[in-house]
């Protein structure tokens, strides 16, 4: 993962399709890549999961977001999870996606209309500051 950022930040899209799964390697526009590279100021990747990987595994994940800025110069962030696989001793990658965010999760009891209001007014949570809702 780490040496195919770096092949971004180096505008180097011949080697992101050559580490790209030969099974899938077709529909790689190298072209694509490289305009992508030539056009991006790559500023850093953080590697935030893994899954298998080690020496003895045949297939790895990794999660990772990969920040750049454009060439409008707005700061953008690639999240993906990618999948790897080993062949003949060579790691490739295979495919990713986009991890879907997080569900939110409430910190504290939801407010009923008829509690007292959260703002401490002492009026109920219906006529003080959920009137608005």
């Amino acid at each position: 993962m780490r040496s195919r950022y770096c092949a971004y930040a180096c505008k180097n899209a011949r080697y992101i399709v050559d580490t790209h799964d030969p099974d899938t390697r077709e529909g790689v526009d190298e072209d694509a890549v490289q305009d992508w590279a030539n056009r991006s100021q790559w500023l850093g990747l953080e590697v935030l999961a893994t899954k298998l990987g080690g020496e003895r595994d045949q297939e790895g994940e990794v999660e990772f977001i990969a920040r750049f800025r454009d060439d409008r110069g707005r700061e953008r962030a690639h999240h993906e999870r990618s999948t790897f696989v080993r062949r003949s001793g060579r790691w490739y990658y295979q495919d990713g996606v986009t991890p879907a965010p997080a569900p939110v999760t409430r910190s504290a009891p939801k407010v009923g209309r008829n509690d007292p209001c959260t703002c401490g007014s002492g009026k109920k949570y219906k006529k003080c500051c959920g009137a608005e809702a």
